[in-house]
């Protein structure tokens, strides 16, 4: 018992204002993460829940634990802290992140922890398929290119899909750039101008939530199904 209470005898905290705590924490992460189609829940969101009433040291710390155990054990997520994302290589260029600010703060998603067929049976919403789809799509265009790639080359390969980047109003994803700019938004890519002799060139690199192997192993996989595909077709038509 003595051990139970260890943790919060530090905090000066009793056991009911602490599960309240932990109970608007995970509140909040339901919420913002549905709410905003995905985007990362930044850490510092999360701490102010707690430091808006109490002032102890590390017990926001102890609180996000405690939401990250129960978001698991309830509700099957995983509140995923998001890496930094990797800085390519450029050559001589210089760079100049256009999304920093993002990056520099702490950030979460969450992933399911479910079985594959019971997530799909039971959790996956069909009116997010089509974005799940051009998620994939972009991420397979980019990793091709070796994980970097200049907007006007994205565009390029998107316009062949029959996504133009001016369409305001497709029947799917209403304004094609808007639905790129969420990926951003999403820390699947981030974008950076690279100056060079020519002027600034904007790029699209994977961000964390690409580079995250879980995500990267399917994109390698839809990949794979791509090349077979092609394959398949060719040897048809031979």
């Amino acid at each position: 018992m003595a051990d139970e209470e260890d943790p919060l005898s530090q905090f000066d905290i009793s056991k009911e204002e602490t599960d309240k705590l932990v109970s608007e924490v995970i509140r909040f992460i339901l919420f913002k993460f549905h709410q905003s189609s995905g985007t990362p829940i930044k850490r510092e969101d999360l701490t102010q829940i707690v430091t808006k009433n109490y002032r102890q040291r590390n017990l926001a710390t102890h609180v996000i634990n405690e939401a990250k155990k129960k978001l698991s054990n309830v509700f099957g997520y995983d509140l995923k802290e998001l890496q930094r994302a990797r800085a390519s290589s450029n050559g001589q260029s210089s760079r100049l992140p256009l999304s920093q600010s993002s990056v520099d703060s702490k950030s979460y998603v969450l992933v399911s922890e479910l079985p594959l067929e019971v997530f799909r049976k039971h959790v996956v919403d069909e009116t997010t398929s089509p974005m799940t789809g051009f998620t994939f799509v972009v991420l397979a265009i980019v990793q091709l290119a070796g994980g970097k790639i200049p907007e006007e080359t994205l565009w390029h390969h998107l316009k062949r899909m029959g996504l133009h980047e001016s369409d305001e109003h497709n029947p799917v994803f209403g304004n094609n750039k808007q639905t790129l700019e969420t990926l951003v938004q999403q820390r699947y890519l981030q974008k950076e101008k690279v100056s060079g002799p020519e002027g600034n060139t904007l790029f699209y690199d994977l961000a964390e939530r690409a580079l995250d192997p879980q995500v990267s192993e399917k994109v390698k996989d839809y990949i794979s199904q791509i090349l077979k595909n092609d394959v398949a077709v060719v040897e048809l038509d031979d």
